[in-house]
């Protein structure tokens, strides 16, 4: 722990020394969440933000939370105890089940969900998704969900749109992103229903004349509206942020956090906290050293190619907190929460990452290793496809897979970033990201898979999907599967169909991440613990700074923002609300909510 000299303590009585109730390090989902809940209690509240815009890889997410229980779902008539999806919670997370910080998170949840849909700009819409693993006990078939209610960043305010991070590219149509649900069926469609078409010919039009008058596109889904709606809610309630300055050193007095050194864009500065600091800075993604003592499979932890933002998730808090005797959480069953990733080359020299959420599923594509044969379901969650690379490709061996597909495929769904017809892809098969063969043996020659093993993989695989069967790994057996799928698909699996019709396509695919399950030590009120799981005083750690509750597991969709969003408003209502603190008038008071942010994105 830090010692302070009498030259260095923060006290009430030297002059120039701002002083916060306070203080969250990052702005993604976690600590913004903190921040406004905080700031509802009467804390005077500081966010600081060490890139140029907030909102981390939250901005750049699907914006998905799992919170079992919540409003929208008893609305719908569906009434669950806290048993249901904790048993399935305790059949997922097997030995990393921990019952105390699961019961705070379901408990927590749908009051969550009250708290920011009741009194915030956060509005929500309910998700449909089932939970990946339909066979285990406790498993839902959908309404565990929510998402951010879309938005007009013009709604939201000039403040807003001057701090909120872009819609990462490689994830949106032209910049334009896309939501999951009817959105996203209707751009499936496009091309067979006339409805279909009106409503993407809508909305790309509006996206085009938004570049044209603001430069940059103005309708929000996924993490872009859960960030512009948070940010619109902490400005209303008197959340001062700070961009551009970065958090490089916690002071303790009497072992207690007292005090946070800044540097700004600048010069450094210290400001005095006096109820505590949040640590939500986005993890560790991209500090390449505890890539390659923690994560799977990356011997200099180069080989990894993970999405959130660079600059910023580089284990900042990490260091913070172990610099006052904090742990990072050794026991979980995965450092990250893998996603299998495609490297995308731009003309202009820039390469992107492009994580393989939707294609995979889809009927007519399987995922194949170099020996030409398939290694798992490719429609389960998209971090068991990369725990399976993990365990299928021989040691020593670059970890990589195909995805392969046919041409009837290409015309329906997209293949990693290269669109469905009538989107061109000349540029993407120019590039070498999309490889192309009139015959699965000229396919698999150009990709350096064995012929013949590919060969046999797709015969037999053919002859399942023609059936609506696949008896090696259960493909298009469970809900989650069946939606990810294509319910208009003409073979009786929504999951399946034949690998067919030349010509035949490829993209290769390597390990990537969303972000980092392996956090601080907390418990189950966010503080983080020192060696002898000891809370640290005043210090709290939240989103993917907090080790992940779900024990390094990934069981559903949104168990990463579900609980950052959870835990952070758990966070920020404790330390909103002190006794000593109650009264205090010089708070800022909280600007009443416009009305006008639930509208859909279609108004």
């Amino acid at each position: 722990m830090i010692d302070t000299s009498a030259t260095d303590q923060i006290a009430e009585s030297v002059s120039g020394v701002e002083e916060f109730d306070v203080v969250v390090v990052g702005s993604g989902a976690g600590g913004l969440a903190a921040a406004v809940a905080a700031a509802h209690g009467g804390a005077r509240v500081l966010v600081v933000e060490k890139a140029s815009t907030c909102g981390g890889a939250t901005a750049w997410s699907g914006g998905w939370m799992w919170t079992p229980r919540h409003r929208f779902a008893r609305e719908a008539g569906v009434v669950e105890s806290i048993e249901e999806p904790k048993s399935y919670l305790r059949a997922r997370l097997g030995d990393n089940f921990n019952e105390a910080k699961v019961d705070a998170y379901l408990t927590g949840a749908p009051e969550m969900v009250d708290f920011f849909e009741e009194r915030t700009a956060l509005q929500f819409v309910p998700g449909a998704a089932a939970d990946i693993h339909g066979g285990s006990p406790g498993a839902a078939s959908g309404h565990r969900q929510v998402a951010p209610k879309p938005v007009r960043l013009t709604r939201l305010g000039p403040d807003v749109a001057r701090l909120l991070r872009r819609q990462m590219w490689e994830t949106s149509f032209l910049g334009m992103g896309i939501m999951a649900g009817p959105d996203l069926q209707a751009f499936l469609h496009s091309t067979r229903s006339a409805r279909a078409f009106l409503h993407c010919a809508k909305r790309v039009s509006r996206h085009a004349l938004d570049l044209a008058v603001h430069r940059r596109g103005q309708s929000l889904v996924n993490g872009t509206a859960l960030i512009g709606r948070l940010l619109r809610s902490a400005l209303d309630a008197g959340v001062e942020i700070r961009t551009d300055t970065a958090a490089t050193e916690l002071v303790t007095t009497d072992g207690r956090v007292s005090a946070i050194r800044l540097a700004g864009p600048v010069d450094t500065y210290t400001v005095a906290v006096r109820r505590g600091v949040v640590l939500a800075t986005g993890g560790f993604s991209h500090d390449v050293d505890l890539r390659r003592e923690r994560f799977d499979r990356t011997p200099t932890g180069r080989e990894h190619w993970t999405l959130p933002p660079a600059a910023t998730t580089t284990g900042d808090g990490l260091r913070l907190a172990t610099a006052l005797g904090g742990r990072l959480d050794t026991t979980t069953a995965s450092a990250a929460a893998y996603c299998p990733v495609s490297l995308v080359r731009y003309v202009n020299g820039r390469r992107g990452v492009f994580p393989h959420i939707l294609d995979r599923g889809k009927p007519g594509v399987i995922g194949v290793i170099r020996d030409g044969s398939r290694f798992v379901n490719e429609a389960n969650g998209y971090h068991d496809y990369t725990l399976g690379m993990f365990e299928a490709v021989p040691e020593g061996d670059q970890v990589c897979s195909w995805l392969i597909a046919d041409a009837r495929y290409l015309r329906r769904y997209p293949l990693g970033i290269a669109k469905p017809f009538p989107v061109p892809h000349l540029n993407h098969r120019l590039s070498g990201y999309l490889k192309r063969g009139r015959t699965l043996s000229e396919l698999a020659r150009r990709c350096g898979i064995d012929p013949n093993g590919l060969a046999k993989t797709v015969a037999d695989f053919n002859e399942n999907a023609r059936r609506g069967e696949d008896p090696e790994f259960g493909r298009g057996e469970t809900p989650f599967n069946r939606s990810s799928g294509d319910a208009d698909n003409p073979w009786p699996n929504p999951s399946l169909a034949p690998i067919e019709e030349g010509p035949f396509y490829a993209v290769k695919v390597v390990p990537g991440s969303f972000g980092t399950f392996a956090g601080l030590v907390t418990d189950t009120q966010s503080r983080v613990l020192d060696e002898t799981d000891t809370p640290i005083d005043g210090l709290y750690a939240v989103g993917v700074d907090q080790s992940s509750v779900m024990g390094g597991h990934y069981p559903s969709g949104g168990v990463n923002i579900g609980p950052a969003m959870t835990f952070g408003y758990l966070t920020g209502t404790a330390l909103g609300r002190p006794a000593a603190d109650r009264a205090d008038a010089s708070q800022p008071s909280i600007a009443p909510v416009d009305a006008t942010l639930g509208q859909e994105i279609s108004r």
